[in-house]
């Protein structure tokens, strides 16, 4: 199989920023955040970082913050892990999909109820 490198860096940059986020970071806010999935440009510069808060089907407006706020240090850590030349910018960016499909269930479920 034949992947481009984006999308391998990409899931590495996941794992990281999964992995420091549970260990390394003591923000309330950010505890019970998930890492849905990274979109990463061709040229590696960029990462759309996706993520959810557990239990919530909207972002708190708080936990955007904190994020961003983290930035710099997610940014620092990924450089010290990944063995690339230039560590992406991070842009978090809250995954809708996550609601999309718990509406779905809830219009699933309400219909099979009726039936």
């Amino acid at each position: 199989m034949n992947f481009k490198r984006a999308t391998r860096v990409a899931d590495l940059i996941m794992g990281d920023i999964s992995d420091i986020l549970l260990k390394e970071i003591s923000a309330p806010r950010i505890k019970f955040v998930t890492i849905t999935g990274v979109k990463l440009t061709d040229d590696l510069r960029l990462a759309k970082v996706f993520f959810v808060e557990m239990g919530k089907d909207t972002c708190d407006p708080q936990t955007q913050t904190a994020l961003q706020k983290a930035t710099g240090f997610l940014k620092r850590e990924l450089a010290k892990r990944l063995k690339l030349r230039y560590v992406p910018d991070i842009i978090f960016m809250f995954d809708e999909s996550f609601a999309y499909g718990s509406r779905i269930d809830r219009l699933l479920s309400e219909i099979r109820k009726t039936e």
